[in-house]
């Protein structure tokens, strides 16, 4: 099995720190080729507009997306869940909580200007 570099830059070392948790978490996957063309079309979306990070640690559709995004939308959700359930796991709290803990500590300072995410409303906004 092959180690996603995206996940890596994502959440090797998902430093979950909100309520004092920590862990580190490293994604393994079975179809990393199968991934990194998720990423590529997931990136091409983002900078498009039409994905954009929840505040729940997951990607989500802002506008219109075409059947290849949904799906590549879905498969790195996939890979997030069980790196968030992992963490969960070891820390003893919710996958909600280690979703919610990565998007505000890992995921959100790392967006480009431009790029979509959902505020603590819900509200789909611009960084």
């Amino acid at each position: 099995m092959k180690t996603s570099k995206f996940f890596k830059a994502l959440l090797t070392a998902v430093a979950v720190t909100a309520s004092g948790m920590s862990v580190a978490a490293i994604l393994v996957t079975p179809a990393a080729a199968d991934i990194a063309s998720s990423k590529v079309i997931v990136d091409a979306a983002k900078a498009a507009g039409t994905v954009g990070e929840k505040s729940d640690g997951f990607l989500g559709i802002v506008g219109d997306a075409d059947a290849a995004t949904q799906a590549a939308v879905a498969e790195i959700n996939a890979g997030r869940r069980d790196v968030y359930g992992q963490a969960a796991a070891k820390n003893g709290v919710s996958i909600e909580a280690a979703g919610g803990s990565a998007f505000v500590n890992i995921i959100l300072p790392r967006l480009s200007p431009g790029e979509y995410y959902q505020d603590a409303s819900g509200a789909w906004v611009q960084k």
